[in-house]
């Protein structure tokens, strides 16, 4: 029995992150420092701690890396910027321009070691001609609103860039880079991590203008004027590909396994939901409330606790204009669905510490957080229609606040069973 299921559930989140950290993990896959000149890049939310566990290992470097606002690092050559996400601003348009200008005078015998993970998308800021910064942060807006899948935002995003979908890497061309990658994404495929500014990418426009259709997603008539124009996203097979390696050395199944093993240690008995899950927040939360409830319908007294393990990247469709995010959304949909069901709680968090564009992970549930809403006047059914699970659980002190985490593999949800 688990006395004190919301300080368990945090523990095991809190080794998932621990696990991510690049401090821990990304020396095992840095090759001894090239001879001659290495430039190091780098853009997402964990980017700079990379760029911090690079000049551990190797040194002084130099080098240029992006990340969020309040996530830099100390590093002794490697400069950090830090800019706006998920909405790019002018600070990181013009570090880009900058990191752009410094890989493109890399010669043949020069080494690129480029630092890529989530977040790296709104980082990397150079729109394609005819597109303002402007225009490219309403549309980045509006696709956050739309509910499309990443991918599919990213699929945009490429489109309406000079760096992503593989231009970094022909920018650098012909120097041999590697790309060191943290994946936040489902399926951890690193053409959408960070939008792919190393990989090759075989969309094309018309299949931009097909998410932004779909997902009827409001977009300046100059968008769709360059959408038309084409775009230089680097098909897999262009020769500018051909000295690059892209790595990923930390995902979401690493962390979820490391979580699980210390539930385990408990006396759990762990049952993982998948590493990639996606869809709308609010409907995860009713099939896994499901789960839950006929897990503990089929337990007797004595039998130990059951934790339902899940990640991937759910989605929220804004239907009004409330402060939430897709993890808060899951466990206010997910405490409904329960309706104070006994003996189950959960946790659900962004492991960046930033679930959409609170500075807020997450929040933990237990079966008592319909009445504590209604002992202090929160409407748990209004707070859903109006997408302001962040407000709601405020007000119950049940939010998970973590500051940066200076990692990011994707959602962590707990959600344990016990009689």
């Amino acid at each position: 029995m688990i006395d004190r299921p919301d300080l368990f559930l945090r523990r095991l989140f809190d080794r998932a992150v621990e696990v991510a950290d690049p401090m821990r993990s990304l020396k095992d896959f840095l090759p001894e420092k090239p001879e001659g000149r290495v430039i190091v890049i780098g853009a997402g939310k964990a980017s700079a701690r990379m760029a911090e566990a690079v000049e551990v290992a190797w040194g002084p470097c130099e080098g240029l890396v992006i990340t969020r606002y309040g996530y830099a690092r100390p590093c002794q050559g490697i400069e950090i910027v830090e800019a706006a996400h998920p909405v790019p601003d002018e600070a990181g348009l013009k570090a880009t321009a900058r990191m752009l200008s410094l890989i493109e005078g890399a010669g043949e015998g020069d080494f690129v070691l480029a630092l890529i993970s989530g977040g790296a998308s709104a980082l990397l800021v150079q729109p394609v001609p005819g597109v303002s910064l402007a225009e490219k942060q309403a549309v980045n807006q509006a696709l956050l609103a739309s509910g499309a899948p990443i991918d599919r935002m990213n699929t945009v995003r490429k489109h309406l860039s000079r760096v992503k979908g593989g231009q970094l890497t022909a920018a650098a061309w012909p120097a041999e880079l590697l790309a060191l990658i943290i994946s936040d994404v489902p399926g951890d495929d690193p053409a959408f991590i960070g939008s792919g500014p190393t990989v090759g990418d075989p969309s094309r426009p018309d299949d931009a203008l097909a998410v932004i259709d779909r997902w009827k997603v409001a977009v300046p008539q100059s968008v769709r004027e360059a959408l038309s124009r084409g775009s230089g996203v680097v098909q897999p097979d262009d020769p500018r590909l051909a000295r690059t390696r892209n790595v990923i050395y930390a995902a979401p199944r690493q962390s979820l396994e490391a979580a699980a093993a210390l539930a385990r240690e408990a006396g759990c008995d762990v049952r993982l939901l998948g590493d990639a899950l996606e869809g709308e927040a609010r409907e995860v939360a009713a099939a896994q409330a499901k789960e839950a409830l006929d897990a503990r319908s089929a337990m007797k007294p004595g039998d130990p606790p059951i934790l339902l393990l899940s990640g991937g990247e759910l989605t929220v469709t804004r239907r009004d204009d409330g402060i939430g995010g897709p993890n808060a959304e899951f466990c206010l949909a997910l405490a409904l669905a329960l309706d104070g069901a006994e003996g189950i709680h959960a946790l659900a968090c962004d492991t960046d510490g930033v679930d959409g564009a609170a500075e807020v992970a997450g929040a933990v549930i237990g079966p008592n957080v319909l009445k504590d809403a209604d002992d202090c006047g929160r409407d748990p059914r209004l707070a859903l229609e109006c997408n302001d699970a962040h407000s709601f659980f405020a007000a119950l002190d049940a939010q998970v606040v973590t500051g940066p985490t200076l990692t990011n593999v994707n959602d962590f949800r707990a959600i344990l069973i016990q009689v």
